[in-house]
């Protein structure tokens, strides 16, 4: 059994190769997925903090959150990694903002954001905001989200009507 010491912050797993990211690192780490054995790295120029990774199947794309800068997207054809800087996280405007965790559904990024919690929905072909999901008042961290095969959310969160301290797991409808 491998047991990975460093403090892993993500992963996900496409076909039979899993990816990692880990506290402070330029490095995805790979593994095969049935006996976790080491593959080569893909080193990520300029990233950063990541904190969480996707892949979308659909695009064989990875999406990486990296905390207060942006998230990157790395292609993931047998013979090169593409890594860009897909969607920057500061703004000209007042709309910075920073990346708690991802969840991906066909062409669609789904961004858990904090300060204030709201969900970010985005087309994953071309960048564009689809929707923003403001989260009710009571809620007061905004920890992870999803959007369902039937096109609803479900978010995991601290603080409900009854109790701000109390953690949740609800439809943010």
């Amino acid at each position: 059994m491998l047991c990975v010491v460093e403090e892993v912050w993500g992963v996900t797993q496409l076909d039979n190769v899993v990816y990692a990211v880990f506290l402070k690192s330029s490095i995805i780490k790979k593994y095969t997925a049935d006996a976790l054995s080491p593959l080569d790295d893909i080193h990520v120029e300029g990233m950063r903090d990541p904190n969480d990774i996707v892949v979308c199947r659909d695009d064989r794309q990875l999406y990486v959150a990296d905390w207060h800068y942006c998230i990157w997207r790395v292609s993931l054809p047998a013979d090169h990694h593409s890594c860009v800087k897909w969607l920057p996280t500061d703004s000209t405007t007042d709309d910075t903002f920073r990346v708690k965790t991802l969840s991906v559904t066909s062409q669609r990024l789904l961004v858990t954001l904090v300060d204030p919690p709201r969900l970010h929905q985005y087309n994953t072909t071309n960048r564009q905001l689809l929707l923003v999901v403001p989260m009710p008042g009571d809620v007061v961290k905004l920890w992870h989200g999803i959007e369902t095969t039937s096109g609803k959310f479900v978010v995991c969160h601290r603080g409900t009507e009854h109790d701000k301290q109390q953690c949740a797991v609800s439809d943010p409808f």
